[in-house]
């Protein structure tokens, strides 16, 4: 069962591709999350803000400069280890990309370097702090009016990070459609959706989607005789969605869902699980602003 559990976590690794950048067309976003969990009591609180400023060089060609940071806010209770270095994790973020629109065809091709810090800040950075990230990636987009009879966006391309035990790149896929009148829906990773607009300013949406978080352990935990060096979460969830638009491009989100699938551990450098926080499932709630193109 333990191999079982390990490959399974392999393969959410691989589609869980790109949760960043990548498949966003948002320029600022304020986000709110929560995982509680009244049995064990340990849960997990999220503040997120993401901005992107697309600048424009010349006829179809962009320089976007990219920078994201979350705060996560951690409740652990009852656990072998001490935990007064491990009440919150930190991510932050900056990225460099470049974007071309392709004059006579549909497609966009774009790419991204960047640099993660992911850590407990409990002293000094470290090496194992860093993250660094390439990502590449290819668009090809029909949702103008004209383009197609049934609008539509392809997205897919590949993404590596120096993440520990992650030495591979993984894959970015989307597929977006509407499909009939108020209707759309999303195929991919991290999130699959199907989506109903009641008018230009009430959609609501069901989804299946990913959600994870990484941070390095700077002073590492022994746990039961071993030594964790990191502190991770990873969640398949299922819910419903409501969003509401001030306008065409900025708008309030509700995200309320159930874990079909909650992993929360300390691992070692190698991904192994060293002792898990948390495997049972639990409620999931998601809420913010975002302003998009």
């Amino acid at each position: 069962m333990h191999h079982k559990k390990q490959f399974l976590i392999i393969i959410l690794c691989l589609l869980v591709g790109s949760v960043g950048y990548s498949q966003t067309s948002d320029l600022l976003r304020l986000e709110y999350l929560n995982i509680p969990n009244p049995s064990t009591k340990n849960s997990i609180s999220r503040f997120r803000t993401l901005i992107q400023a697309p600048l424009k060089i010349s006829e179809g060609n962009y320089i976007i400069i990219g920078g994201e940071y979350r705060y996560v806010d951690l409740t652990l209770d009852n656990v072998p280890f001490n935990t007064d270095d491990l009440n919150s994790v930190q991510n932050i973020e900056a990225t460099l990309g470049y974007l071309h629109r392709s004059k006579t065809t549909d497609w966009i091709y774009a790419g991204k370097a960047g640099a993660r810090i992911s850590s407990n800040f409990d002293t000094k950075l470290k090496s194992d702090d860093y993250i660094y990230i390439v990502t590449g990636y290819a668009i090809r987009d029909r949702t103008q009016e004209g383009k197609a009879e049934k609008p539509n966006r392809l997205i897919f391309g590949l993404e590596y990070t120096t993440t520990p035990g992650r030495n591979f790149p993984l894959p970015i896929i989307n597929y977006y459609k509407e499909f009939a009148p108020k209707w759309t829906y999303t195929l991919g990773v991290p999130k699959t959706n199907i989506r109903y607009k009641f008018d230009d300013k009430n959609h609501v949406q069901a989804f299946a989607t990913l959600d994870n978080f990484f941070a390095n352990i700077q002073g590492n935990k022994m746990v039961n005789g071993k030594l964790a060096k990191n502190i991770s979460s990873t969640q398949i969830l299922l819910g419903l969605g409501y969003e509401y638009y001030f306008t065409k491009h900025l708008l309030y989100y509700g995200y309320f869902a159930h874990t079909i699938f909650n992993d929360y551990r300390l691992r070692d450098n190698k991904r192994n699980d060293i002792y898990i926080i948390q495997d049972k499932n639990s409620i999931y709630f998601r809420t913010g602003i975002k302003f998009k193109y």
